[in-house]
């Protein structure tokens, strides 16, 4: 029945059956490999961010029409690091599956996260700095800059709890777009399996650790070039920074890897990893 309608998508089990074996591949790629495809997915989710501000710079825009083409275009950033091919910190917490199921060790995986978030670091703030550069933020009279300062402030004034358990929602949904990937054999599949869990994280305001990489330190940048100077800038600095991406990051690890790779571990290859 399924081949008469010519949905041929992967199955569930499949899914996870590719995702562990993706998950093995990942944590044994040798170093600079993983770096440079780390940066370059770094660069993937700013171009995503970059699209998101110039979009939700047009205050004509209704709220609700401005959050969803917003996240639609933030779309752009996971398309080009699945399509393209690249690794990205918060959809690699999939690992979790390979290790749960004891294909990777515990080392191997650590290690990956650690690689990939600092390659992704570089790429999002290199594509900040390149931004910046590029007199971009001036368009539509400076209300992309605008914009991007308003961001980053918003996101270095989340209280801890309330960026973790954003952190942990926009993990699980980016994560169930990976997995949905998965499931597509063709380029088609895997856009339309990205952009609607994107969108929604996005549109709904969670935080994605890598992509805040671009967005704080791009209005640290704006804040440095003195044209937008004042107190209410103080909170833009390095204690900032980490004082969002720590919360931000443990919830992503949480969302991520144990609200979906654990659980679909548990559904799918629990008995088969206690065989082993």
């Amino acid at each position: 029945m399924a081949e008469l309608f010519g949905f041929d998508a992967y199955s569930p089990q499949e899914i996870a059956d590719r995702a562990e074996q993706a998950g093995v591949a990942k944590a044994r790629l040798p170093f600079i490999p993983a770096l440079m495809l780390s940066i370059l997915a770094g660069g993937f989710i700013g171009l995503g961010a970059m699209y998101f501000t110039l979009v939700t710079s047009d205050a004509s825009l209704p709220f609700a029409l401005s959050r969803l083409l917003g996240g639609v275009v933030f779309s752009l950033g996971l398309i080009l690091v699945v399509v393209a091919g690249a690794e990205l910190f918060t959809g690699n917490n999939l690992l979790v599956i390979a290790w749960a199921d004891k294909k990777i060790s515990t080392r191997e995986m650590l290690l990956n996260w650690l690689v990939v978030f600092i390659g992704n670091a570089i790429g999002a703030i290199g594509l900040a700095l390149l931004i910046a550069l590029s007199h971009h933020l001036d368009m539509n009279q400076s209300a992309v800059s605008q914009q991007a300062l308003k961001i980053a402030l918003h996101k270095v004034s989340l209280p801890f709890w309330e960026a973790f358990f954003k952190g942990m929602l926009c993990n699980i949904l980016v994560c169930l777009a990976v997995w949905l990937a998965l499931a597509g054999r063709s380029v088609t599949d895997k856009i339309l399996a990205i952009v609607f869990p994107i969108s929604a994280f996005v549109a709904a305001g969670f935080e994605h650790s890598i992509a805040n990489l671009y967005f704080i330190p791009l209005g640290m940048i704006i804040k440095w070039q003195g044209g937008m100077a004042n107190e209410s800038l103080t909170s833009l600095d390095l204690y900032g920074l980490a004082a969002n991406l720590v919360p931000v990051t443990l919830g992503n690890i949480l969302g991520g890897s144990v609200m979906v790779a654990l659980v679909y571990h548990l559904i799918y290859h629990r008995n088969s990893s206690r065989s082993h």
